[in-house]
């Protein structure tokens, strides 16, 4: 109970107070909206009090709630999904290729403000789908179906404004407090025209309104750090998309994997919520007795279909008429969920469930249970009233107009700023990923050094070179396989905040794309400071200047290519196996292993395409291109790495003395025979000069933030089809 003094209690039950007494209350009233608890937080800042003190948020009146309800209605649902066999070669299931399941089948009901919607059922009930359904994630086009929002037609632009969609999973940045993870949800949601003092007042009075005070300055925290427990964890999820205080909100089993307390909790929240003037949709597996008691309606789901739908009081005399009496103190759920099992055994036995909830509802609407008369609000006039108590904060729509337009609350360098500094929180609190990157290439580079030590001018050491400068440019690119995991890890927070117009997916690419600049620079200073005089590599300060920035040319055509794979493929097991398996290609076509007139014509595209071909390429011109050119093979040396290595200088000398006869020109012991120019013909560069090998490496880069930046607006879309 450590956080009921931060928590937001309603007069509905009773509740705890600071000495934890048991305070009974026996009337409902409206809980403040969001910009009515700004208030009430200012107010009490100025009167300075205790740090731990219960905020009463009740209030004497509803009339503002009461006098603009809405009222969400979904008449005759259907979904349904072709089932194919992944692997054709096998033997048929037992559903026929092609066939179709039905998860959804003319579901109708209705939600509305200040209440609490629970869809029930068990697993493969449909109640996701459901979920998914009424938030617009699933394609027009295979739902079938009316939605409505006080009569009118609920277009996916004004739901994507007024609404928010709270995952089952808890996506978070790990090394992020709770304020902070908050704040950063409030820059994103939160307009520019709202000043900072007032977005980190609401941000403080959403922390008590969810119950978070004293967890505000504690870390999330995963698998690898300790945090929040799971109950706050999912209340902090929830605080990220009610930031702007949304009109309808819709949650995925919000209770799952947690304890009856913490559960208790989050409905709790769930509760104020609602009361502040919004519709709560939920899914729920198993409700307790004391979270029951916080739903005001209740739809249950066996296989796609309504088996009831109504409030809980009405679970006693539905299962009586039907035939099934609910004993006396049974959980009323636990028995229907029980009983609804028992049924989907049977053959026929749940439609026959299904049947008479229809008769039942029918029966309802004509004895007047059904719905409660209220003057029909438009939708337009609903929506006016909220904003203007403060209940929707919008962005560049701030005035309530033009709500369909799908606008962002920041200009696009405001969004790419805060994803920055985001990015950069979480990242700094876990320095042993970048330290452990670092190693990773200081080793590298340490055993390449005292490996390729001080190479001579030898045609050994022009072998040596070769084979150095090809280890290292590969080395480049694949110490950028660690990019995979990064936004794998982000992929779902990504995708849950652009669905509701946080931000720009151009923003995102951007933002990460700057941010990863100073870390690849540094990574490639370390390795061009650690190889390249210990090598023995030519051209001086010039030479190191140029080395460095190919370095980080290929380090950042690297990153891009990686974040671009990221993007396409969405397992870390499966990216990194693409990844190795495609700079594997790279590496053999980049002209080390076979130069690029002995590569067949079909393959000859594959070396054009090669990432390591343009780096490698431009690192040779700068060691063997120089001012002052060098020998590698004088007179006798030509005999190396020949038969004829083994005889004995005299001898070779005596051969050269032949060979100048025969060829009608003095060779020596001492003659140059092959410069640095001679090797670069030898290995096929002679296309491009060193400079225009940088450009086209640094210009990859840039290429495959597009191609990310393409992967994301197609393939990271979080709705069904």
């Amino acid at each position: 109970m450590s956080h009921l003094n931060g928590a937001v209690l309603d007069d509905r039950l009773p509740f705890f107070n600071q000495s934890m007494e048991l305070v009974p209350t026996t009337t409902r009233t409206r809980s403040r909206t969001l910009a009515e608890l700004l208030k009430r937080v200012e107010d009490a800042q100025n009167d300075t009090p205790p740090p731990h003190h219960v905020l009463n948020l009740s209030s004497s009146s509803s009339s503002s709630l009461n006098s603009h309800p809405f009222v969400l209605s979904f008449s005759n649902l259907s979904y349904s999904v072709n089932l194919r066999r992944k692997l054709p070669f096998l033997p048929p299931a037992t559903t026929k290729p092609n066939a179709t399941k039905l998860l959804l089948n003319d579901v109708s009901g209705e939600a509305r403000d200040g209440q609490i919607l629970a869809v029930l059922g068990a697993s493969g009930s449909g109640k996701s789908t459901l979920i998914d359904a009424l938030a617009g994630r699933i394609s027009k086009d295979s739902l079938k179906g009316s939605l409505t929002l006080n009569g009118d037609a609920l277009e996916s632009s004004l739901l994507k404004v007024i609404s928010a969609y709270v995952m089952q999973d808890d996506l978070l940045f790990p090394m992020l407090t709770v304020e902070e993870t908050l704040t950063f949800a409030a820059e994103f949601r939160l307009p520019r025209s709202l000043s900072k003092s007032k977005k980190k007042a609401r941000v403080h009075a959403l922390i008590d309104q969810l119950g978070l005070r004293s967890a505000a300055s504690t870390v999330i925290g995963d698998e690898g750090h300790r945090g929040v427990s799971g109950g706050e964890r999912r209340r902090v999820s929830i605080g990220i998309d009610i930031i702007h205080d949304p009109i309808v909100l819709f949650l995925d089993e919000p209770t799952s994997g947690l304890d009856s307390t913490s559960a208790f909790m989050v409905v709790k929240v769930l509760q104020r919520i609602a009361q502040s003037g919004s519709i709560v949709i939920m899914s729920i597996h198993q409700p307790s007795y004391r979270i029951l008691s916080l739903l005001d309606r209740l739809l249950f789901l066996s296989h796609g279909n309504t088996v009831f739908s109504g409030s809980p009081a009405t679970l006693h005399p539905f299962f009586s008429e039907f035939g099934h009496p609910i004993p006396e103190n049974e959980n009323r759920t636990e028995f229907a969920l029980d009983l609804i099992r028992e049924l989907e055994q049977e053959a026929g036995a749940t439609k026959s469930l299904v049947d008479f909830n229809k008769g039942w509802q029918l029966k309802s609407r004509n004895m007047g249970q059904g719905h409660e008369p209220k003057a029909k609000v438009s939708l337009k006039d609903a929506i006016s009233a909220s904003i203007s108590r403060g209940k929707l904060v919008l962005g560049s729509n701030g005035n309530g107009k033009n709500l369909t337009g799908g606008g962002f609350a920041n200009p696009f360098w405001m969004e790419m700023f805060v994803i920055g500094k985001r990015s950069l929180t979480n990242s700094r609190r876990m320095p042993e990923v970048f330290g452990i990157r670092l190693g990773a290439v200081l080793v590298t580079g340490a055993i390449l050094a005292t490996i390729f030590w001080k190479l001579d001018d030898s045609p050994k050491g022009v072998q040596e070179r070769l084979g150095f400068f090809a280890f290292a440019m590969s080395t480049t690119f694949y110490t950028c396989a660690e990019a995979i995991p990064v936004f794998l890890q982000e992929r779902y927070i990504f995708m849950r905040e652009t669905a509701h117009n946080a931000y720009r997916r151009s923003s995102y690419v951007l933002a990460h794309a700057i941010i990863s600049l100073p870390s690849l620079l540094f990574l490639s200073l370390a390795f061009a400071a650690t190889t390249f005089w210990a090598v023995g590599l030519a051209g001086g300060s010039s030479g190191f200047f140029f080395y460095f920035l190919v370095m980080a040319a290929s380090f950042w055509a690297g990153s891009s290519f990686v974040t671009f794979l990221s993007g396409v493929v969405s397992h870390v097991m499966i990216g990194f196996t693409v990844v190795v398996a495609i700079l594997a290609y790279f590496l053999l076509f980049s002209g080390f292993f076979i130069s690029r007139d002995r590569i067949p014509p079909y393959w000859i595209w594959f070396h054009y395409l090669s990432l390591v071909k343009y780096p490698y390429e431009g690192v040779l011109q700068n060691e063997f291109d120089v001012r002052s050119p060098r020998c590698f093979v004088r007179g006798i040396q030509i005999f190396d790495n020949t038969p004829l290595g083994m005889v004995p200088d005299t001898l070779k000398v005596e051969l050269l003395k032949s060979m100048s006869q025969t060829l009608g020109m003095n060779i020596s012991s001492s003659t140059c025979v092959i410069t640095g120019a001679d090797v670069l013909k030898q290995q096929g560069i002679t296309q491009l000069n060193k400079w225009n090998c940088f450009w086209i490496t640094l210009a990859s880069g840039f290429f495959f933030r597009f191609l990310f930046y393409f992967a994301l607006l197609f393939g990271s879309r979080n709705k069904r089809n």
